[in-house]
């Protein structure tokens, strides 16, 4: 029923044609800026969104993408700037409840918690009806729109009304700047929807108890 935003490679090609979403941040580390809204390429064949970046319970700096972009082994870029190389990998894909796990390399990224029009300060839990939610996506940009909550009650997804395409996969929910959730398919029609994202008290509940990479995380 839903379509997957970053299966549709010629779509996704065409789309890469958009500027890329990159913010300004504390230069800590080397490489490319980082953060949930930022584009990403996978494999060098497609174009997903940075849910968030931050760490888990053993130091490591992983951030968050939808399940349906990569799989354990997947490669890595900056989409600002293919050209200096991996930043990470996939490590955990779940792709019953679509998120996955990137680890980055620590002198790979400057991580940052601002992109474009969204700052993330901490995580929350999912919206609800009439909540109004934003989204930072590599291909449309800053979107917001009305939450229709928990539509067939599943505890653990939320449906809103946020203009998606193709490449925003991943692309980080907020109110306000707090993170609720991430974008995963639209219904329907592209921009139309409705948005359906996986809530990231789900997403982080899960994590934590596979206990492997990005157990214990929390955003920068």
């Amino acid at each position: 029923m839903f379509s997957k935003l970053a299966k549709l490679a010629p779509v996704v090609s065409a789309l890469a044609l958009g500027a890329a979403l990159v913010g300004i941040g504390p230069a800590h580390a080397a490489g490319p800026v980082i953060g949930g809204g930022s584009g990403i390429v996978i494999d060098n064949a497609f174009e997903c969104t940075v849910t968030t970046v931050g760490h888990d319970a053993a130091g490591r700096l992983v951030g968050l993408t939808a399940g349906h972009c990569g799989d354990p082994g997947s490669v890595v870029y900056a989409e600002a700037d293919r050209g200096y190389g991996e930043i990470g990998r996939f490590v955990y894909s779940n792709h019953d409840l679509d998120y996955a796990v990137i680890e980055f390399g620590p002198d790979r990224i400057t991580p940052v918690n601002h992109i474009g029009n969204v700052t993330i300060t901490g995580v929350g839990a999912p919206p609800g009806f009439p909540q109004i939610v934003c989204k930072e996506g590599r291909t449309t940009g800053n979107t917001c729109g009305i939450s229709w909550g928990d539509v067939f009650q599943t505890s653990t997804e939320t449906w809103s009304q946020m203009c998606v395409v193709e490449g925003d996969s991943g692309a980080p929910v907020v109110i306000g700047t707090t993170l609720v959730g991430m974008v995963n398919a639209y219904l329907i029609a592209a921009c139309f929807g409705p948005e359906v994202g996986t809530n990231m008290t789900t997403i982080l509940g899960d994590l934590n108890a596979q206990g492997g990479v990005g157990a214990g995380f929390q955003p920068i």
